[in-house]
């Protein structure tokens, strides 16, 4: 069973066009301070539309109140609409809680000089957020279950999306990353320890700011190679010479989309009889390191987490197996720790 998702018709243009000019005022004031202490571009949108979805809640709810004086009182009603009308996730509410929390900073840190705002101070902090459950089933992959896709692939002679299947699973990099990777990063000069490629240069990945975090990012060489090499070899029969590993169909000189990625999810979903996301193979990459005996502080360091705490957050080996490593019909047994190049 895959992960869902409940999905509801909450705003429309004819709803926003609705809002309280002063709430969307204060919305665009707020989008507008974000840009300007450099709040990474793919973040405002999703900010905005979050605010979207609260003040039309205001609107429909609670009589298209101003937002400087909505209660404590109506955050709550607001916290409990989302959670019983809409069946949010308490992760859900909590990052939109987020948002609104955000913006009343933003009143009462940045416009308190502003006529209106000067007696204004925030209350939602003070709504106890929802016990923070799990309420998706993740995916998990056996690697026999990932390596049937990649032979299926490589049977049907899809290269590149086998390389990049093969990719996110040896590197555990997110999606928007993986279009990232170019040619000149699988040179022989930039193999280390005999068993990972190491980019000569920081990539951006997710974090903060417009230019998010750059960090160098590590691939399982020996893993890796057997489908970049059918993949290099496609695209010189192809005639392609970008410098990104995976370009783009229409415009060579630019990275693959990763929308582009998302459409191959369904075909690999069937395929696998499990619902199949990028995501999942971050999971998976950090689990094979794990089973393999690398130690915590060493995987955190290949993902380029900031807390070890990330590691066995996607670690996804039972408990079972985790005992199962120490134990056998003799007891406890000796148990070996695995280096990079064994995998």
């Amino acid at each position: 069973m895959g992960r869902t998702t409940v999905y509801n018709n909450i705003t429309s243009p004819e709803l926003i066009a609705q809002i309280n000019p002063n709430n969307i005022y204060l919305k665009n004031e707020f989008l507008e301070y974000l840009k300007s202490i450099d709040r990474a571009p793919s973040t405002i949108p999703q900010y905005g539309s979050d605010l979207d979805i609260f003040f039309c809640w205001n609107l429909q709810f609670n009589d298209n109140k101003d937002f400087i004086k909505i209660t404590k009182r109506e955050f709550a009603k607001f916290q409990s609409y989302a959670l019983n009308e809409w069946k949010w996730s308490p992760k859900r509410i909590r990052r939109v809680k987020s948002v609104i929390s955000s913006l009343s900073s933003f009143i009462e840190n940045i416009m308190d000089e502003e006529e209106g705002f000067e007696n204004y101070r925030s209350v939602i902090r003070k709504i106890e957020s929802p016990v923070n459950t799990t309420v998706r089933e993740k995916t998990v992959f056996e690697e026999s279950e990932l390596q049937s896709l990649l032979d299926h692939l490589v049977k049907q002679k899809k290269y590149k999306q086998a390389a990049v299947v093969a990719l996110a699973m040896y590197s555990g990099r997110r999606k928007a990353e993986l279009p990232r990777f170019k040619v000149s990063y699988f040179d022989d000069e930039n193999v280390i320890f005999g068993s990972l490629w190491k980019t000569p240069e920081k990539v951006k990945t997710k974090g903060r700011g417009s230019q998010g975090k750059m960090i160098n990012l590590y691939v399982l060489r020996n893993k890796f190679k057997p489908y970049l090499d059918l993949w290099m070899k496609q695209r010189e029969e192809l005639g392609i010479e970008s410098e990104w590993l995976f370009p783009d169909s229409d415009d060579m000189t630019q990275p693959i989309k990763p929308e582009t990625l998302d459409c191959w999810n369904d075909t690999y979903t069937r395929f696998l009889g499990k619902e199949f996301y990028w995501h999942s193979l971050r999971h998976y990459f950090t689990t094979t390191l794990s089973k393999s005996g690398i130690p915590t502080n060493v995987i955190q360091d290949i993902v380029n987490w900031e807390s070890a705490d990330m590691v066995s957050l996607y670690d996804d080996t039972s408990a079972d197996e985790n005992i199962g490593k120490y134990f056998d019909e003799n007891g406890i047994k000796q148990v070996e720790s695995k280096s990079l190049s064994d995998l």
